[in-house]
């Protein structure tokens, strides 16, 4: 596979936390504009694997080690958020306690991702490209009509939804979303996974990290199984979104069931 075509590039990854390894001699390879799914328990080392791709955490140096994104080794954190969209969980847990002190607004959450910051603050100077940019979302998100709500008022999905915006605010080639329908009603996760399918048919490149089966959309055709820091398994989802497979894979017996291109478990 071309480099050049590569958005993610990943040999040989052992990535410490704390006192152990939660990656060991990962490979990963994701081609621009392709939609995948991680997929692994509690502990697998999904999250360690985002904050690889984020550069909050780096791999040991060891021989055959590759880590590239978009055919690059070096990133400067702020560049990179350019190219890479994220909606991860801690980023909403520090959102729900920042939002609490200040009454920020849909508007100005999706305006921040231009200065890096939870909502905007009076040194933040907007221009009117990035206010025509946050409308466009808004409504592309489908909570225009949240503009000037503060976000502490809005139902979960309503604040994904916002935080998928602020990803998007820099139109980046890719977004990364880590377990995305968690603590989400049953009728925000049927909504949500609706607006998934719109974010794939967009354009955007998905990488979707889960341990619940029915976010496999069904724009996404590739699922990559991890259990213990390790590649369980990687190909097709007709291959891999098998009762076998995954019952190995979280440690229970599981009946999966299919509905035209949707899996999910009985």
């Amino acid at each position: 596979m071309a480099s050049a075509s590569l958005l993610i590039d990943f040999q040989h990854l052992t990535v410490p936390r704390g006192d152990r390894y939660v990656l060991r001699d990962f490979c990963l390879q994701i081609r621009r504009g392709e939609h995948v799914a991680i997929l692994g328990p509690n502990g697998s080392g999904k999250s360690t694997l985002i904050k690889a791709i984020t550069r909050e955490i780096y791999p040991v140096d060891r021989p055959g080690l590759k880590y590239q994104l978009l055919d690059q080794d070096d990133w400067d954190i702020n560049d990179l958020r350019s190219h890479f969209g994220i909606v991860a969980l801690d980023q909403l847990h520090n959102l729900s306690n920042e939002v609490t002190l200040r009454r920020v607004t849909a508007r100005e959450l999706l305006l921040s991702g231009f200065f890096n910051s939870l909502g905007l603050w009076p040194h933040h100077r907007v221009k009117p490209a990035q206010e025509r940019r946050a409308r466009e979302l808004l409504r592309f998100l489908e909570i225009g009509h949240l503009a000037h709500r503060p976000v502490s008022e809005m139902s979960s999905g309503e604040q994904r939804r916002a935080m998928i915006g602020r990803a998007l605010i820099h139109d980046p080639e890719a977004l990364i979303l880590d377990e995305p329908t968690n603590s989400l009603d049953p009728g925000a996760v049927r909504d949500f996974r609706l607006l998934l399918r719109k974010l794939a048919q967009s354009g955007k490149s998905l990488l979707l990290v889960t341990h619940h089966i029915a976010d496999v959309i069904p724009e996404i055709e590739r699922v990559i199984l991890i259990k213990g820091g390790k590649l369980m398994a990687d190909g097709p989802k007709s291959v891999n979104l098998t009762s076998a497979k995954l019952s190995k894979l979280f440690g229970a017996r599981l009946n999966v069931v299919k509905n035209g291109r949707s899996y999910d478990v009985a």
